[in-house]
This record gives C-alpha cells, structure tokens and sequence, in this order.
C-alpha cells in the first residue's frame, strides 16, 4: 500500500472542492474508474458498495487515490474507513448513526463525515452535528440511487446549500450536459457516478467533467 503524509481534519477538508467521483462497486472496474478519475486531477473517490465491500477493490482504489493526495470517503461503512485507513465516511439516511454522529466521530478521528440531505430542514438538523460536508440532491432524476427521491433541481440545490454551515456536494443526474449549471450555482463539488462509470472512455468523460467544472465554478 503506498504511504501518505499523516492528515489533519483541516488538511482533508481542504480538498473538499471539484469533481467527486463516486466509485460503485458494480459492472464497471471501481479501480479503473478510479484511475480515470485521479489522472483527469479529481481529489475526491468515494468507495460505494451496496452488496458488500470488496476488500481488494476498495485496497487498490485507496492506493490510487492516496498516492496522488486524493481523498478517499467510504460509503456508510465507518469502520471499513478506518481500517483501510481511508479518508472518512458518507452517511446516507438509512444509516444508523446518522441522525447522530457523535459514535462516528470518536471512531473517525480526523477523518471527514459527510451527510446525504435534501431538503432545507435536513441541512439545518445537520448544522448540530459535527460533520463537514453535505450531499445534497437528487438535483436531477438519477438511475443511480433507487431511493433518491424526486429531483429538486438547480434552485432546490441553492436552497439547501444556503441552509448548510458545511461545504455541499450536489449530487443525482450530473454529467457533461448539466455540470456546468451545477458549478454556476456555488456549490462546492458535484459528486457523479455514471458520467464517469457508464461511459465508454471513462478517462476522456473525467477530464471533460473537470475540464468543465474548472472554467465554470464561481
């Protein structure tokens, strides 16, 4: 495994800006989408693995990303983030500690936590919790997640995003077509899943997103 510089909570938040790439464990090799994704110079992996995580894959996909100053969130799995010595965790509603994440936090350390939320109630619950960024959305309808909920679209994003003390994270529906009207809205990162998985050149589809987010973000 390659070696890292020791992170501080502050140093990893740091980086919480950009693309976000979201590597499911599923058709597509989590560890080439990864590469695609770091070479095209995205800072953020999140290791999703609804049926289980894969121990080999989420090991090489933190090598990946660790050996180029990447973060790497895992999924609702705390302990997996600390025991493959990852980046943090992303909690999603279903999850058992996050409607309080005071457990999660004495485990995690310096590592990040972040939050799926929705809606302006679901930001402003997260602002008593100690944790550093939100994922907002489904922005836009999404194949992605089945339970992600109606999309709450551009003005929806901005609503949330007001509410928030803590960097967002847009997520649901993003790619090429509509990253652009995501990175105008302010946000801090647009997370995307299949823009960078489902297409047929995931390296070029990277650079492009990056590409796009870079000459558009405010």
């Amino acid at each position: 495994m390659h070696s890292h510089p020791v992170r501080t909570r502050e140093r990893r938040a740091a980086l919480l800006h950009g693309i976000y790439a979201i590597v499911n464990e599923g058709p597509a090799d989590p560890l080439e989408v990864a590469r695609a994704a770091t070479e095209a110079g995205i800072r953020i992996l999140q290791y999703r693995a609804k049926h289980g995580i894969v121990e080999g894959h989420l090991r090489g996909v933190c090598d990946i990303a660790h050996a180029c100053g990447a973060l790497l969130i895992v999924n609702d799995d705390a302990e997996a983030a600390v025991g493959f010595d990852c980046d943090g965790v992303h909690l999603g509603p279903d999850d058992p500690h996050f409607s309080d994440v005071a457990p999660v936090r004495a485990l995690l350390g310096d590592r990040l936590i972040g939050l799926s939320c929705g809606t302006v109630a679901e930001a402003l619950a997260a602002g008593g919790h100690d944790v550093d960024y939100l994922g907002v959305g489904s922005v836009y309808a999404t194949a992605s997640k089945h339970d992600a909920g109606e999309p709450i679209g551009i003005d929806g994003l901005q609503r949330v995003a007001r509410a928030s003390r803590v960097p967002v994270a847009a997520i649901g529906g993003i790619d090429a077509l509509n990253v652009a009207s995501v990175a105008r809205s302010g946000v801090a990162m647009a997370a995307v899943i299949s823009a960078i998985a489902n297409d047929p050149d995931p390296a070029f589809a990277a650079r492009r997103l990056v590409r796009t987010w870079t000459q558009t973000a405010a």
